[in-house]
């Protein structure tokens, strides 16, 4: 069988930088900053300060019914009952989705039509219902207890509520997780076997997700908004993190062009490979990346020389950071051609939502003409010497892009587009 094209058509964003593409490509434009001081960080227990927030949403209550969202938006209650915040955050960016890719509740609804989700469920709710089931029992806990908290908790309610009746699927790679589903969504359109493919990524981004974090020593301690994300500088000391929802829409580019719609880029391949070292640190030269690069390049026909632009994973932390720039120099040698930022500068790090997020900033500055700067570098890290880090926003945009994520464990996920 030949390999189909594979386009993307739809982008849908909830993000700390923006709550549409418009808002979203003029603060990537501008390197404007969507991370802030977090106001349940300010018990002096806790070091970490700041957090990407999303705003115009407010979902810190436990119970879905007291939560404020856009007025664009309405939800069912009995829809809104099994949501998580991530969940809430997702649909929104599914509305904006479908209408980006002008779909039809036909084109939606068919078994050609399947939906890829990652998250890491809801820490907050989970936490939540659990102690009220110590407290009260089991027999009256809230019904939706498990389906609006559990891993899976995206897929099993966007599933539903879209009547999505082709393949369907959950990835839990912690920050890998998107960009695992993105290429198994690929795999699907590629291979013939679905059209259309929905890819969906939301975190909750809320003190119950962020704050284990602060015991394993991962997130920075900075308390100054504009510095306290800064991968590549030398100063970093950790990640922000941020939450919200992001949705692509990927399809086989014949039938995208057959109802006229408007292509963002196409997918060209990806590929995946793992540390096989630690649970939580990286392999400090990097070799998994590189793996993972490299099967990507082969999986999409290309060489590292073609490759103009690349959003790295690099979260701010010095061990990741560091990591990353050694394998980025293995497969493209010490002085690569490419451009290279990383946009959780501004966003912060959104764990599982991390990977569709950035695949999806590149498909929508390639669109626009544009490639994202890195924004808060001070003093570059040594280690960048050779590099081409971009301190700011250029205006054009090269022919092809590569997405890098990477997760707990040392699964290496790389993406690459083409300019449509």
């Amino acid at each position: 069988m030949s390999k189909k094209n594979v386009a993307i058509t739809g982008l849908g964003f909830i993000t700390s930088i923006g709550n549409d593409a418009k808002s979203v490509a003029e603060s990537l434009v501008s390197l404007k900053n969507g991370i802030e001081r977090y106001k349940p960080f300010d018990d002096p227990k806790i070091p970490a300060k700041c957090v990407g927030t999303v705003k115009n949403f407010d979902t810190e209550s436990c119970d879905p019914e007291d939560w404020t969202y856009p007025p664009e938006y309405r939800v069912r209650r009995d829809v809104l009952r099994g949501f998580a915040p991530h969940c809430l955050y997702a649909y929104c960016a599914m509305e904006q989705a479908i209408r980006d890719a002008n779909l039809s509740p036909e084109d939606i609804s068919n078994v050609m039509t399947g939906m890829y989700t990652a998250s890491a469920g809801s820490s907050g709710m989970l936490y939540h219902h659990m102690q009220k089931m110590d407290k009260v029992g089991a027999m009256r806990c809230f019904p939706f207890a498990i389906v609006c908290s559990i891993v899976g908790t995206l897929s099993f309610n966007l599933v539903s509520v879209y009547k999505i009746k082709g393949a369907s699927c959950g990835f839990a790679s912690a920050c890998a997780s998107s960009a695992h589903a993105m290429g198994f969504a690929f795999d699907e359109i590629a291979s013939g076997r679905q059209k259309r493919m929905f890819v969906v990524g939301g975190e909750d981004g809320n003190m119950r997700t962020l704050l284990p974090f602060v015991g394993m020593r991962a997130l920075s301690v900075n308390p100054d908004p504009e510095t306290a994300s800064r991968p590549f500088d030398k100063n970093r000391d950790g990640f922000v993190g941020t939450g919200g929802g992001v949705v692509a829409v990927l399809e086989d580019e014949e039938c995208a062009r057959e109802r006229g719609a408007k292509i963002y880029a196409r997918m060209l391949g990806w590929g995946q490979a793992s540390d096989g070292y630690n649970v939580a640190i990286p392999q400090p030269d990097g070799a998994g990346v590189a793996n993972a690069v490299k099967f990507a390049l082969a999986s999409s026909g290309i060489s590292p020389d073609e490759v103009g632009y690349i959003n790295a994973h690099a979260t701010s932390t010095p061990i990741g950071d560091t990591a990353e720039m050694k394998a980025i120099k293995s497969v493209f040698g010490p002085s690569p051609k490419a451009m290279i930022s990383s946009t959780k500068a501004i966003t912060g790090h959104g764990l599982s939502l991390a990977g569709v997020m950035e695949a999806a900033f590149c498909a929508l500055a390639m669109k626009e003409g544009f490639t994202p700067g890195s924004a808060h570098i001070s003093e570059p890290d040594p280690e960048t010497e050779g590099l081409d880090i971009i301190t700011e926003t250029q205006m054009l945009s090269p022919d092809i892009s590569m997405s890098l994520s990477s997760g707990f464990g040392g699964a290496n996920v790389a993406i690459v587009l083409q300019k449509a």
